[in-house]
């Protein structure tokens, strides 16, 4: 089995001194994809830029504090993509991707358009940007797993409270049809959902009014994969017994 954990830390370092990285350690994983690292190289201790037994490649935004993701290995990585192409993305530290033989794994950070129009309009930029840039790869011949927190709820099942939340960021018909368009036109397939269609999955709650006690939550990150792949999914599972993050990890094991 491999297994591959995507996981958005708000803040690696604040989620290692939280316990990440002691309860990844015991979780086998095979590939960890991080979103939003909130750090710089010159920012990050020695142990996480060098995660024992893995090779790792950082995408850092130019803003500090703000934004990043990162890719760990166990698996020889045959090439890294770090950055889409997309200088407005790319600046703010959203793509990194390995060839990790039996599929190119990405770790992506989508924005988010809770702030306001400006950010709504960006988010709408990047999902449009997003999509060549991962078919490109696809079409190559490789098969392909894009992790990350999204920053989509795409169905009703997916969030507590989807009735409050139809004009609010996260799940606004534009933002739904897109993942719908990518999933059913394009032929990528949610894995996750694939395997567990139960009510009540959620990755990330907000830190107010006590959402996690209550499991008031969104499933906003996936793993996305290429239909081979996807079919080689064997079991998966959110894990929030501990909390490292407003986010939970997000594990799935593949039978490669």
């Amino acid at each position: 089995m491999t297994r591959i954990i995507t996981f958005n830390a708000n803040g690696i370092r604040s989620a290692d001194k939280k316990g990440f990285f002691n309860w990844f350690a015991g979780q086998d994983a095979d590939v960890l994809c991080i979103q939003e690292l909130k750090a710089q190289a010159e920012t990050l201790p020695e142990h996480l830029l060098q995660l024992p037994g893995y090779e790792s490649r950082f995408h850092f935004a130019e803003k500090k504090g703000y934004s990043g993701c990162a890719l760990y290995t166990r698996l020889p990585a045959k090439n890294w993509k770090i950055g889409m192409g997309v200088p407005e993305f790319d600046s703010e530290g959203r793509f990194v991707a390995a060839d990790l033989g039996f599929a190119v794994v990405i770790s992506s950070y989508f924005p988010s358009g809770t702030s306001g129009d400006e950010r709504q309009a960006a988010k709408y930029r990047f999902l449009k940007a997003i999509v060549p840039v991962v078919d490109g790869i696809r079409n190559s011949g490789r098969q392909v797993v894009l992790c990350g927190d999204m920053n989509i709820a795409h169905k009703e099942i997916d969030l507590k409270n989807w009735k409050g939340n139809l004009d609010h960021s996260g799940f606004l018909p534009q933002e739904r049809a897109w993942m719908t368009e990518f999933l059913d036109q394009y032929g990528w397939v949610d894995v996750f959902r694939r395997l567990d269609p139960n009510p009540g999955r959620y990755t990330w709650w907000s830190q107010r009014g006590k959402a996690r006690e209550k499991n008031v939550g969104w499933r906003i990150d996936y793993q996305l994969a290429t239909p081979q792949i996807a079919d080689r999914a064997r079991q998966t599972s959110i894990y929030a017994d501990e909390k490292f993050s407003d986010h939970a990890p997000l594990i799935i094991d593949y039978d490669v």
